[in-house]
């Protein structure tokens, strides 16, 4: 069974930064990505690897956000935040199965 943690969330201003983390108990997962839900809507991906190396983003964080990843963590550079990247960022790695974390709150706010 997968187990992902993430950490790095937390409040910041328009136009900062933030880096989150995510950590497996496994290593070498193939699809491993970042996803997020803000207040009232569905949750949503982010960026993620998927097979063969290949890298998703969502159109609305091209150019700003960057995934990056070793044997057993996925981070997630966020840079130019705006208000609207506020939601719960949840870690997602697919072996067999859809396994979840259990989120890191980021806040973008003055």
């Amino acid at each position: 069974q997968v187990h992902l943690v993430e950490s790095g969330g937390g409040l910041v201003q328009p136009g900062g930064s933030l880096r989150l983390s995510c950590t497996s108990n496994i290593s070498n997962i193939y699809v491993m990505g970042w996803y997020r839900q803000a207040p009232g809507k569905q949750r949503e991906l982010v960026a993620r690897f998927i097979s063969g190396g290949s890298i998703d983003y969502a159109d609305s964080v091209k150019g700003r956000f960057t995934i990056s990843r070793d044997k057993s963590k996925v981070w997630l550079q966020m840079n130019s935040l705006k208000p609207e990247d506020t939601a719960v960022y949840y870690c997602n790695a697919i072996l067999g199965m859809s396994y979840w974390g259990k989120g890191t709150l980021v806040t973008v706010s003055s």
